[in-house]
């Protein structure tokens, strides 16, 4: 192994890349576009007017020549060696062999799927499929310009959404008709003029017994047909609807006779396959079977009476929308979840699943993984698992569907983590802990965590060192609470240890945290270490950032702005910006007032910045105008 790692890129969603291991730092929406066209070109050379046209339109600024010039240096810069971005006379080409693109992968997945379903193997052609369709993370190309978005967009739409008909096409073939209506009752209120849609719509609810709403599907297509297009049913969803009204639908399109779905319109050999769902409630698996997965309540928990009687408010309100608890390390996020969740179980008597996301090693939990152990603390047999993650979720979904439970979703990464561990009906309720806000999950409720109030810290270690001791030391108390920033990870620390040696005074534990170059070491004792908290924000960040994090906590003052921040780092103030936003989102900075922002840097993540950054990160260079020291 030489340790050489291809880049990767992906348009399936935000545009993303990935050189030697490191995700590139991209730019705004234009550096994006070029890059997300030389991809999606495959190779071939884009010409300097083809690339203005999708970053300014029909009319590009005069100094397009030099922006445009300027975007691919920055471009070649980010992506470094490993990746070559060529000139060709007046135009550019992006060699892209050798590197993982989501899109190619996907239209490699395709059509395999696409090749097993017309060979009749339906359960390859369902996973290839759904491995191609798992690419999407998202509205594809979110954020590039509008010029490249309409023209682009439109056509990978088109075959993602041509995927998940041949992916629900395999599906009917197996028997799966349950669980795919629905998925096929969204995709019609979205594309109702879509007659391949509307067919298998009909055959799954036909195939469940329920053949009235089979019709209905019909007459809704014939009549939104007809208003919008001015056209009658094709021949192939006549047939479809003549085979439910005489019940030989499976008969009459078995080989192929209706080319809307073909094979997903008829049953395997043998008869129908019982689906996973299917069986397992055939089997019962419910019966006894009330998860209990929380963690134990937190004893001697104290204060965020404000956001807890959020929390428990939006647990009674009916409604899938999921509550996340956000915050920074060590504000208690956990806790104040695994604390709500207790307080809200007798409203879900149905059972509470719990897991936590951030897995073992640093390597974040995958959905399909959780919803295995979801699946058997519900009931369900090891060799009842369905193998793909797709179809675990569909099993989840459907075994919860009638259900009244509390999922509790610990240190979650990010909305595609979560997204498919979400419950599908509005009986069940979710409740997340993350540094994210995830703003992307439909109907997200946030809550948001700061620093607990100076009476709030006072409290908590009241509760757990015993109220004498802080009574008849109130001073030190305060202090305490100040050099632990407000951190209830913080405070709990230092008062386990004030616990544990009940004849210790308060004055001696202030003490010991007043040194700055030792304070951090303090704070740790056991399982509980806030320089490992503020390490799992400092590691989401890229290498560039991070220096400028140190250099941000040696040269600035306790807030500054983006122009501040700039002049420290000797860069200009976009890319300061971007530093900027970059460490909020990590947690690592905290974010006031209105545009312009002001930013904050606490005295314990100042502490720890000029820690790492002593432990080898680069110094930053002089200011000259355009240079970029710090960040790239």
């Amino acid at each position: 192994m030489n340790g050489f790692e291809p880049s990767v890129f992906r348009v399936l969603g935000s545009v993303e890349a990935e050189t030697g291991g490191r995700t590139v730092t991209l730019g705004g929406a234009k550096q994006r576009t070029v890059l997300a066209a030389m991809l999606l070109a495959g190779g071939r050379p884009l010409s300097d007017d083809r690339l203005k046209a999708l970053l300014w339109g029909c009319e590009p600024p005069a100094t397009a020549t030099a922006q445009l010039y300027t975007y691919i240096s920055q471009l070649r810069k980010c992506l470094g060696t490993g990746v070559h971005l060529e000139r060709h006379a007046h135009a550019y080409r992006l060699d892209t062999r050798g590197a993982f693109l989501d899109w190619t992968a996907f239209e490699s997945l395709v059509d395999r799927g696409r090749a097993d379903l017309t060979a009749g193997r339906y359960t390859a052609a369902a996973d290839r499929l759904g491995q191609a369709l798992a690419l999407r993370r998202g509205p594809v190309l979110s954020d590039v310009t509008v010029y490249l978005r309409e023209r682009q967009r439109p056509l990978l739409d088109e075959a993602l959404l041509s995927a998940r008909e041949d992916r629900i096409e395999a599906e009917l073939a197996l028997g799966l008709h349950d669980t795919a209506v629905p998925q096929l009752m969204r995709l019609v209120m979205e594309n109702p003029l879509r007659e391949r849609l509307l067919g298998q719509l009909m055959t799954a609810l036909h195939r469940c017994g329920r053949q009235a709403e089979a019709l209905a599907v019909y007459e809704r297509g014939r009549r939104m047909l007809r208003d919008e297009l001015g056209v009658d049913p094709g021949q192939a969803l006549r047939d479809i609807r003549q085979a439910v009204l005489t019940g030989t639908l499976a008969r009459s399109v078995a080989r192929g006779e209706a080319e809307i779905s073909g094979a997903a319109l008829a049953l395997p050999d043998g008869g129908p396959r019982r689906s996973a769902v299917a069986r397992v409630r055939d089997r019962g698996a419910w019966s006894g079977v009330v998860p209990a997965m929380l963690p134990a309540d937190v004893a001697d928990f104290s204060g965020r009476r404000r956001e807890l009687a959020g929390i428990m408010a939006e647990l009674r309100r009916a409604g899938p929308s999921p509550v996340v608890v956000t915050g920074a390390a060590g504000t208690g996020t956990s806790a104040l979840a695994v604390h709500a969740a207790h307080r809200a179980r007798q409203s879900f008597p149905d059972g509470q699943l719990h897991a936590d996301l951030s897995g073992e090693s640093g390597r974040p939990s995958s959905p399909g993984e959780v919803l295995g152990w979801f699946l058997r603390a519900m009931g369900v047999a090891e060799h009842e698992l369905p193998a793909s993650a797709e179809e675990r979720g569909q099993l989840y979904r459907s075994l919860l569907a009638d259900r009244r439970m509390l999922v509790l979703l610990d240190n979650a990464v990010d909305d595609r983590q979560v997204r498919p561990l979400l419950p599908g009906t509005g009986g069940c309720r979710t409740l997340i802990t993350g540094r994210d806000s995830f703003t992307t999950l439909p109907g997200v409720r946030p809550v948001p965590l700061g620093p607990m109030s100076a009476g709030e810290g006072r409290r908590m270690l009241s509760a757990i060192v015993g109220p004498e001791r802080t009574r008849n030391e109130p001073d030190a108390a305060a202090r305490i609470v100040d050099l632990c920033d407000r951190l209830p990870l913080a405070l709990r620390i230092v008062a386990a240890r004030l616990a544990a040696h009940p004849r210790q005074r308060l004055a001696a534990a202030a003490a010991r945290l007043e040194p700055e170059e030792h304070r951090l070491d303090e704070l740790r004792e056991g399982d509980l270490d806030v320089r490992a908290a503020l390490s799992s924000g400092h590691r989401r960040v890229t290498g560039p950032v991070r220096t400028a994090l140190g250099v941000l906590a040696s040269g600035c003052p306790d807030v500054f702005d983006s122009q501040e921040a700039a002049n420290v780092l000797g860069c200009l103030e976009e890319d300061a910006e971007d530093a900027l936003e970059m460490l909020a989102a990590a947690r690592l900075l905290e974010v006031s007032g209105p545009v312009p922002h002001r930013y904050r840097l606490t005295p314990l993540v100042r502490l720890f910045a000029r820690e790492q950054s002593r432990g080898g990160a680069a110094s930053p260079g002089t200011p000259d105008g355009g240079r970029r020291p710090v960040v790239c």
